[in-house]
């Protein structure tokens, strides 16, 4: 279990804290492109690490995130007017360039010459992959981007869903260094025998072993896991999954077909969960596609116009007691939904860790949290994160093997902790 300090500083990422100052020295997430389909169109609400900002996209295409009141007297930018290059509020007519300088002041005389002396808090961005990226720390310490392979893939190559989750950050990402709740959360009463979508995307095809096993190392990004399963022939199965700092992860990887989760902390209580799959190698397949968008098993279905789950909090996420009893161990369809029902009200919102009870299934969680918070603390003594310098390191994949019994796995593991060229 964590100190009630710990907790706190591991779960709060608004502006002054040492965690929202570690997640800020990182380019973040902040929403999805087609979120802002077009120039001049109609501007988007956004908050992100507990700060209330605006995003639109100006006449020429450029994308711009700034805070969301106007410096003038506070009136909401949201209900601005989108013209002629610039976000221009409706209570008196100040516009804002996507760089935050005021361009037009219009309701005074001196507006021609204010106008310079008036700024808005706008933050740098990138648009890369079907995301806007956006870097809210310190000027002159804005780092490389990110060398994740799959930003560099064709739209034809990747499929991403956006999800708010109603839960810390941390929370969220918790389950993907716990490899023991797979058997019991994500399972069918057949042991996934008859579940070829689990099958196919889960490390092992059935769950013989419910007790596995960790192999951690601390890496240039993170760490890596091998989560080690004894097969009924004595060999052993390791699932490879990577912990990119600080909320990226890669769960699960088909042969094909490979997945990395982000966490990006809305305010401490909510959390913008994106979850991309790709293929490196091609176009995602039709059916692939289809099983994505119409399935409901990976990618669950969410209300019109938003992005809040059909399965939500309000609902008990549909659970259906028949299928529990007689198909499934949870009785809820969609995999990421069985686990929404089981963080998103751990205690609450933000997990009280000092009621847990820890044990060895846990040992990857635990790693994880000291490392995030050695970073945090590091940062407050001007040591920075290794990836932030470097990162070429992140270019790293999950993956699975089936080793003998005798092999070393820690051993095995090594070169997937090395960037791949």
């Amino acid at each position: 279990m964590l100190s009630a300090e710990d907790n706190a500083m591991l779960t709060q990422t608004d502006p002054g804290t040492p965690m929202g100052e570690l997640f800020r020295r990182f380019w973040m997430p902040a929403m999805l492109a087609d979120e802002l389909p077009g120039a001049d169109c109609p501007p988007v609400r956004l908050r992100l690490l507990g700060e209330n900002l605006v995003g639109f996209r100006d006449t020429d295409g450029n994308v711009g995130v700034l805070d969301a009141y106007c410096p003038h007297r506070g009136a909401p930018l949201f209900f601005g007017r989108n013209e002629d290059c610039g976000l221009r509020c409706v209570y008196h007519g100040w516009k804002f360039d996507v760089h935050g300088a005021c361009v037009d002041i219009p309701n005074v005389p001196e507006g021609d010459t204010y106008k310079h002396k008036v700024r808005i808090k706008s933050y740098p961005i990138i648009e890369k992959a079907g995301l806007i990226w956006v870097y809210m720390g310190i000027e002159d310490k804005q780092p490389p981007f990110y060398q994740f392979e799959w930003l560099e893939t064709p739209d034809s190559h990747r499929f991403m869903q956006k999800l708010i989750v109603n839960c810390n950050y941390f929370q969220s990402m918790e389950g993907d260094f716990d490899a023991s709740h797979a058997p019991f959360l994500h399972r069918t009463l057949d042991n996934n025998a008859s579940n070829l979508s689990a099958r196919i995307r889960e490390n092992a095809l059935t769950y013989e072993d419910v007790m596995p096993t960790y192999v951690l190392e601390d890496t240039a990004y993170g760490n890596i896991f091998g989560a080690v399963r004894k097969q009924a022939d004595g060999n052993q199965f390791v699932g490879v999954t990577h912990w990119i700092m600080p909320c990226f992860t890669t769960p699960g990887a088909s042969p094909k077909v490979l997945q990395m989760n982000f966490r990006v902390p809305v305010d401490d209580e909510h959390t913008m969960h994106y979850r991309v799959r790709y293929d490196l190698n091609g176009p995602l397949s039709e059916r692939e596609l289809w099983e994505n968008r119409h399935g409901g098993f990976l990618f669950p279905e969410v209300i019109p116009g938003t992005f809040t789950p059909v399965a939500n909090k309000s609902n008990d996420y549909r659970i259906d007691r028949l299928m529990q009893r007689n198909y499934s161990y949870t009785g809820i369809k969609s995999f990421p939904i069985q686990d929404l029902a089981m963080i998103e009200d751990q205690w609450g919102p933000i997990a009280d860790r000092t009621r847990e009870h820890l044990v060895s299934s846990d040992e990857a969680i635990i790693r994880v949290r000291r490392n995030m918070l050695k970073a945090a603390k590091d940062l407050e003594q001007g040591i920075e994160p290794p990836l932030l310098h470097s990162p070429e390191a992140a270019r790293v994949l999950p993956d699975r093997m089936v080793l003998p019994p005798e092999a070393d796995v820690a051993e095995a593991l090594r070169p997937h902790a090395e960037a791949r060229p």
